[in-house]
């Protein structure tokens, strides 16, 4: 069995999850430290490797990866480590960090395949929820429902409502704010997502990205 394929080795992509900025640290190496703190999500990163940041542009180079354990020479999926950058780049949690010439698709209109996980409300158009994408978190309206996949079957049924409890549906959402994304089959981290009830916080659907429009 082939499982070396469940991580992206080829596209790098670094959700910047934290900003580490030890201000209050009485050592005078760390003054000045600025690390991306995250999990690396595809591809390998190492030390004088150019990146781009998103959602700016604005390209760069890798001057150092930390790890737990102290400075590493390489990192990939599913390596957590914070990146430190010879520029200063106004940098947050949610943005992402990639090659120049290899960039995520940047969209907020998706279509994907959602397993919708609870019994108190059914998936439909116009339904308003929180979509978590690696680190960024943002409001999402679902703007059409195109069927309801029979598991068993396999068959579509475009006259469905919507999936309810433990099916599987395909859907368009639209996003308040732009996501970097691939395709689930690409990669697994930037291409999966779950929603999350305004009201509650719980967490109603798991969805895979099928395209970007």
């Amino acid at each position: 069995m082939h499982i070396a394929s469940d991580r992206n080795l080829i596209d790098v992509r670094f959700p910047v999850q934290y900003v580490i900025r030890p201000h209050a640290s009485t050592d005078p190496d760390l003054h000045d430290y600025r690390g991306y703190a995250g999990q690396v999500a595809g591809g390998v990163l190492k030390p004088g490797d150019e990146v781009v940041h998103l959602p700016s542009g604005l390209t760069t180079t890798i001057t150092h990866i930390d790890g737990p354990g102290g400075p590493v020479t390489e990192a990939y999926a599913p390596m957590s480590v914070t990146l430190r950058l010879a520029d200063d780049i106004d940098i947050s949690r949610g943005d992402m960090i990639a090659r120049p010439g290899n960039r995520p698709e940047v969209a907020q209109d998706l279509d994907a395949m959602v397993c919708w996980m609870t019994s108190d409300r059914q998936l439909g158009p116009r339904t308003k929820l929180i979509i978590k994408h690696t680190t960024r978190t943002a409001r999402a309206l679902v703007k059409d429902l195109h069927y309801r996949l029979d598991v068993n079957t396999l068959h579509r049924d475009e006259t469905a409502t919507g999936p309810g409890l433990n099916e599987i549906g395909r859907i368009s959402l639209r996003v308040t704010q732009p996501l970097f994304v691939d395709d689930y089959g690409r990669n697994r981290l930037t291409g999966g997502f779950i929603l999350i009830d305004e009201a509650t916080h719980t967490t109603v659907g798991a969805g895979m990205i099928t395209g970007v429009r």
